[in-house]
């Protein structure tokens, strides 16, 4: 009997977590549909009329494709440099065991302390001399504060790969960038997973750094949503309606790739 009250109050606690996680959404999709006086007048109820106007109007103010292409195009190049290198520069620092890899690994992992906003101006100063004020140079700086724990997660993946493997294919006659590419890499899929998502969800979301740095020819989604909220006025039906417009591909790109993300989530927790 008490089983069955313990098993009934779990299964009560998660009904109530998924309503509160789902209470967001709920608010964004159905005020998406209202007008600006519906939204004031009341959040929670449904609109009168599913107007699909406000999406439309969103979606030109918002110039999405455009921005749409933008946000992926520095996500997913952004993604695969910080995966290329900073496993290359794990697989370096947890092979050779000398005191300057170490220190080289503590330098690394102390960035991870710094925080942005503390070497923002005289980071965009820098760039600007160089005129590096573009999706490339903001790509190249996600590099450098995307690596840090980057480095970190595949140092940590590192150590648990025997070094035997690497001895084996050297006796085979593969060099350093081989033994790395074709037996190494592939057994760090679960890490690189993991090194992903994380990353993707700081790079697609982030607001400040494409603010300095992207003209609004090259704005991407985040970016573009702040025309919505003016100094004197905020268009909140407009707002709602482009961040459905935005979740849209995040969820479109989960569908396509979850088999991968579960697979590789899966083979980080039982490693």
């Amino acid at each position: 009997m008490q089983s069955k009250r313990k098993k009934l109050f779990i299964e009560l606690m998660g009904i109530l977590l998924g309503l509160i996680w789902l209470a967001p959404f709920y608010l964004m999709l159905v005020n998406a549909f209202k007008t600006k006086k519906e939204i004031f007048m009341g959040v929670l109820g449904l609109p009168s009329s599913f107007n699909f106007s406000n999406f439309v109007e969103a979606f030109n103010e918002l110039d999405f494709l455009n921005s749409l292409f933008y946000s992926i195009l520095i996500t997913f190049v952004s993604i695969t440099i910080i995966i290329f290198f900073s496993s290359m520069a794990g697989y370096a620092l947890a092979r050779n065991k000398s005191k300057l890899s170490g220190a080289i690994l503590l330098i690394f992992v102390a960035a991870m302390l710094i925080p942005f906003q503390s070497v923002m101006i005289p980071l965009v100063s820098m760039f600007g001399k160089v005129d590096m004020l573009n999706p490339v140079g903001l790509m190249f700086m996600y590099l450098g504060f995307g690596c840090s724990l980057s480095i970190f997660l595949y140092h940590g993946a590192m150590t648990g790969i025997s070094v035997s493997l690497d001895e084996a294919a050297t006796i085979d006659g593969a060099n350093k960038l081989q033994i790395f590419t074709r037996i190494i890499f592939p057994l760090l899929k679960p890490i690189s997973v993991t090194v992903a998502i994380l990353n993707t969800i700081w790079i697609w979301n982030d607001y400040l750094l494409p603010s300095l740095i992207l003209s609004q020819e090259t704005a991407t989604i985040p970016l573009k949503m702040f025309f919505f909220f003016g100094q004197y006025t905020k268009q909140w039906h407009l707002a709602l309606a482009g961040l459905t417009l935005a979740i849209i591909p995040v969820i479109v790109g989960y569908f396509f790739a979850q088999k991968q993300i579960i697979e590789g989530v899966s083979e980080g927790a039982v490693k």
